[in-house]
């Protein structure tokens, strides 16, 4: 498999491809994460992560690289009740968002860009998660220790929250951690 960037300073990806034992280096570019209105959560989440992908390979960083190498790029939303929610502003917020997500179902949908040269593959991949019902101490607890303000729908499955508030989930887990790995390593097993 070839080498990558990765268009992140998201941990959580980082870990996962290390994982995966993929070859990587990290550069990420400040991007804008807004999206039209018009598109749906799956086009939203693919929209953010292309112009992560592309910002990455437009900075002088990856420019400094002899042979141009593939950008993956991701982007990591959740949508309740047909409303997308993305990262909280602060602790009220988290707090706000948990509370909505408390006792019911939920998607996780994580939009994938690889940019190889001029080609682009583009996948996004879909995790329904159900939250058993949570109490106000337990919301206020996790926001409280975990402060998960960098979280997309205001937590991380791999921490507290995940272990006693996920009821269950169909799909990838790894999806709902920021990225569906298992694909994205087929994906970059097909670049030529």
């Amino acid at each position: 498999m070839k080498k990558i960037v990765l268009a992140s300073q998201s941990p959580r990806r980082k870990q996962l491809l290390e994982w995966a034992e993929v070859d990587f280096d990290i550069i990420a570019e400040a991007t804008d994460e807004s999206f039209p209105d018009h598109l749906t959560p799956k086009e939203a989440a693919i929209h953010i992560a292309r112009q992560k992908a592309l910002a990455v390979q437009a900075g002088q960083v990856y420019k400094r690289y002899e042979q141009h190498i593939p950008v993956l790029a991701a982007d990591t939303i959740v949508v309740c009740e047909g409303r997308i929610i993305g990262k909280p502003a602060d602790q009220e917020d988290a707090i706000r968002v948990l509370h909505m997500l408390s006792g019911k179902k939920h998607e996780v949908i994580t939009g994938v860009v690889i940019v190889n040269g001029k080609e682009q593959k583009t996948f996004a991949d879909i995790t329904e998660v159900w939250f058993h019902t949570l109490t106000r101490e337990q919301i206020i607890f996790y926001v409280e220790k975990y402060k998960p303000y960098d979280k997309a729908g205001a937590y991380a499955i791999q921490e507290w929250i995940g272990v006693v508030g996920i009821e269950r989930i169909n799909g990838d887990f790894y999806n709902v951690m920021g990225l569906p790995v298992s694909r994205v390593v087929r994906e970059l097993e097909d670049l030529r």
